[in-house]
């Protein structure tokens, strides 16, 4: 039931989260669904955004917080799937542009897949970059549509010989079981429950056990513990574990179901990282996931990580954010059939083309020619790249398109002057039109921009820089 850490210290490098701009709020849920809702408010995923561009975010925001570490591989985990058959990780690889030589693994399917991959990142030799993303639904007036939650985070684990660890891993507890709590057989679209107190009573069984196991490899107590996590899908379960551990009460860990909801396999990482935002060095951290059994990971945080700054926090993300009607986003999810934009679809993505230009259409890239001007697209006759996908800009002129085909009309587009260098037009998301101006300020995101005959065209836009650091990059 346990397995205890060998050779170099194992343990966390850096961290990025990603939470959607759109908020719903779960009262309005009700007068339109006639049951369901509740109070607070839950994530929603742009209709542009989906598990690989969330996860693709987070990573951005894990890898551009620390200097010097290249992960030798890349796992991502989801049970909102993009593709099936076509590995999702390899986009998440073209995005931070790295190296062939970098393996790209998916871990999809089901809840647990999450800390399957945390525990395989902490398992390899090499830094490991873990990804989770979910998008989490339900049908209309559901409980899963009212607490499930949008969102993303990213995990770059290694050990001491790759860098400041910010985190060591220091013990682990496993118990798994086979018993149906939760399940979605592929092509549904809600997942279905057994009754409550059956996943409650298996799940408090098995805890003691896993959770001994960790403390007992780390060599604590349970009033040792700082900061706890008790998270999965069953929040009776949850609570009830939570109650069990001999944990002070204070060191429970906001799960965050009021402000963002639950975000499935993202979860796990997504708390994992807001802990470690209020954390101070030398505290120690349990994370006890229940989800087909139960998971229980220890971590000891260092004195590197008071120095850490992540590009995005949680808590900022929490705080920002923009309403959503609920009519809207059952559109975005499906679940309401409206009236499509009268343009013809655009045509499917060409898979060649797609490869001809993969550092523009997935790192966007630029070119710098011989007088040191940047061109977007690049040209072929400058041999100078840069990346262009951390630059901030400043919009100079926009329009707003209420023709072109779109599944959130009208379309801003902006020209963007970026720092340093380079102007492109580019669409705007994550934005009303009557906000956009003049001189804002934005940044770039990988995003979608449209499905034809199942296969997703990926490219990047902007979107305002709204967290109070307007002048990010600004000279």
């Amino acid at each position: 039931m346990t397995a205890k850490s060998t050779g170099p210290t194992k343990g966390i490098l850096a961290w990025g989260t990603h939470l959607p701009y759109r908020r719903l709020d779960r009262s309005t849920i009700a007068a339109v669904a006639g049951t369901g809702g509740g109070k607070g408010m839950r994530t929603v995923a742009s209709f542009d955004e989906d598990a690989t561009t969330m996860g693709a975010e987070a990573a951005r925001a894990a890898v551009g917080s620390v200097n010097g570490v290249s992960p030798g591989s890349i796992w991502f985990s989801t049970v909102a799937v993009p593709y099936l058959d076509k590995t999702n990780a390899t986009t998440i690889h073209a995005v931070l542009r790295m190296s062939p030589d970098v393996a790209a693994y998916d871990a999809i399917g089901s809840v647990k897949s999450g800390v399957g991959a945390l525990r395989a990142g902490l398992s390899g030799d090499a830094p490991a970059l873990v990804v989770s993303s979910d998008l989490r639904s339900g049908l209309p007036g559901s409980g899963d549509e009212a607490s499930g939650g949008d969102g993303a985070a990213a995990l770059l684990l290694g050990s001491s010989t790759d860098g400041p660890l910010l985190a060591e891993f220091i013990g682990r507890g496993v118990a798994t079981e086979e018993f149906l709590d939760r399940w979605r057989v592929p092509g549904d679209s809600r997942s279905k429950l057994w009754e409550e107190r059956f996943g409650e009573t298996r799940y408090a069984a098995l805890a003691p056990a896993a959770w001994a196991a960790a403390l007992a490899a780390a060599t604590v107590q349970p009033g040792d513990i700082d900061h706890l996590i008790v998270t999965g899908t069953h929040d009776r379960a949850n609570a009830s574990v939570a109650r069990s551990l001999g944990a002070r009460t204070e060191a429970l860990v906001d799960s965050l179901a009021a402000t963002v909801g639950n975000t499935g396999t993202a979860h796990p990482a997504l708390l994992l990282a807001s802990a470690l935002e209020r954390a101070t060095p030398q505290q120690i951290i349990a994370l006890v996931v229940l989800a087909d059994g139960v998971e229980v990971l220890l971590f000891r945080t260092t004195d590197a990580l008071a120095a850490y700054a992540p590009l995005h926090t949680v808590a900022e993300q929490v705080a920002g954010g923009g309403s959503i009607t609920y009519g809207r986003y059952l559109a975005w999810r499906g679940m309401l059939t409206v009236e499509p934009p009268r343009r013809p679809e655009p045509p499917r993505p060409s898979a060649t083309a797609s490869g001809r230009s993969r550092d523009w259409k997935f790192g966007f890239v630029g070119s710098v020619d011989g007088e040191g001007e940047i061109h977007m697209p690049p040209s072929r006759l400058d041999p100078e790249r840069r990346a262009m996908a951390g630059a901030y800009g400043t919009i100079v002129t926009y329009t707003v398109d209420k023709l072109s085909y779109s599944l959130n009309p009208p379309v801003v587009f902006a020209v963007v002057d970026f720092d340093g260098g380079g102007r492109l037009p580019i669409e705007l998301t994550d934005v009303d039109a009557a906000e956009v101006a003049i001189g804002a300020r934005v940044e770039m995101t990988f995003r979608k921009l449209f499905t034809s005959d199942g296969v997703h065209n990926y490219f990047w836009k902007a979107r305002p820089i709204r967290d109070g650091h307007a002048d990010k990059g600004a000279n």
